[in-house]
């Protein structure tokens, strides 16, 4: 998976549009920019002096590109980060931990905490993927397991209609924050494909959850690489 994703990068063009020269008065320290457009060929025009019009481009360019991106110091539990656009990718990690999980009542689970084995999740920005692990803190020697939940499909999550609104500041953790509220605060309904991705009844293992996670209800997820973007 990470060869694939190094290749993938890798392959990936960036064009060059424009370039912009910044010069200085040596005597009152003034500044002077100037564009250069770029051809097709790569070869830097003649150049002009950079006008309103072109800042405002450029500012009104960069505030609609980011204005989803995620900024700021990276958390310890990020595993992966890609901002470009149209190359979206963040991965992180949450340790064994209780959450709070929410049901609809044709399952019959009480709304409570429960006892969850690690997880990762990995989004594009658009869909949201979850795993299982068994350490504490996965490594790049962890087997990744089905996640013991409803309302996902082998790995990819089926997203309710949480009312949870995108950050003003989105910074890694909001960010990841965000994310995880629209997973774990929308109501779990049903099992995704109509199977359990658990040894046993889905059912009966949440129930039992309350205690402690049964670590032997994990399944191996063998097709990791098929399944990955």
């Amino acid at each position: 998976m990470e060869e694939k994703m190094l290749n993938n990068m890798l392959e990936q063009q960036q064009v060059p549009q424009m370039a912009l020269i910044v010069y200085q008065n040596n005597k009152n320290r003034g500044i002077y920019i100037e564009s250069h457009r770029i051809n097709e060929q790569g070869r830097m025009l003649v150049g002009k002096p950079l006008t309103q019009k072109c800042v405002s481009e450029l500012v009104e360019s960069f505030a609609t590109e980011q204005t989803n991106t995620p900024y700021g110091k990276v958390p310890p539990n990020m595993l992966y980060c890609d901002t470009r656009k149209g190359y979206e990718r963040y991965v992180w990690y949450n340790p064994p931990q209780k959450r709070m999980m929410f049901f609809s009542d044709n399952l019959n689970i009480e709304n409570r905490e429960y006892h969850l084995p690690g997880m990762i999740y990995d989004t594009n920005g658009e869909r949201l993927n979850v795993y299982a692990f068994k350490e504490e803190k996965p490594t790049a020697e962890s087997k990744l397991y089905k996640a013991p939940l409803f309302n996902v499909t082998d790995e990819r999550v089926c997203l309710g209609n949480p009312k949870i609104d995108f950050p003003n500041y989105p910074t890694f953790e909001n960010y990841i924050l965000y994310w995880e509220k629209k997973f774990w605060h929308t109501e779990f309904t049903h099992l995704g494909g109509h199977r359990n991705p658990t040894k046993s009844n889905l059912v009966a293992v949440t129930k039992k959850m309350t205690d402690a996670f049964n670590y032997n209800e994990l399944i191996l997820f063998k097709e990791i690489e098929k399944h990955s973007h």
